[in-house]
């Protein structure tokens, strides 16, 4: 916990979201600097993934996916836990960062109770991104500095280990995140 003290209560409940479908909502006072959940999931390579998931025959967008390294990722909808309904936001207030091999959600900054949480899934994108994969992966935060997707803004460098994970397959997009 941030300031060394274990808080009273569970940091957020699982209610239905204006974003998308369920969310994730503060109980409690969550201050900037804590990270307050793992990510948790079932340990899989990015070519099991695929296997799982295929969006080109999916109505809407919809995994609990997100990178680990360039060749695994985990997988929230097998073992995973309340940290996969956390919803993305162009505007968000937490980030997700991996710590040994583990990935946290932490506050970017002081967030009230009743608040949605959110953090930018920035999912890879490459120079050959297309209107029909843009439509796949649709925003519905309602920022006002929204973007209108889910994918990484187009001025924002790639990371070396989404790019490795982009060579392996183009149609699987991934969550982008911060490494401490």
């Amino acid at each position: 916990m941030h300031n060394g003290k274990k808080p009273s209560r569970a940091p957020f409940e699982i209610r239905r979201s204006a974003i998308q479908g369920r969310g994730g909502f503060a109980t409690r006072a969550i201050e900037r600097g804590e990270r307050f959940v793992e990510y948790t999931g079932e340990r899989i390579s990015w070519k099991e993934a695929d296997r799982r998931y295929n969006d080109a025959s999916m109505k809407r967008h919809h995994t609990f996916l997100f990178t680990l390294t360039k060749r695994t990722c985990v997988d929230a909808a097998v073992g995973g836990n309340d940290a996969r309904f956390i919803n993305h936001s162009c505007d968000p207030n937490c980030e997700a960062v991996i710590v040994n091999g583990r990935i946290y959600i932490e506050a970017i900054h002081d967030i009230r109770a009743g608040e949605e949480l959110s953090y930018d899934y920035a999912y890879e994108r490459d120079a050959d991104t297309d209107d029909d994969e843009e439509a796949l992966y649709v925003c519905h935060c309602g920022a006002r500095n929204c973007r209108g997707t889910i994918l990484a803004p187009l001025e924002e460098p790639v990371s070396k280990v989404h790019h490795a994970a982009a060579r392996h397959a183009k149609k699987r997009r991934r969550k982008r995140v911060q490494r401490a």
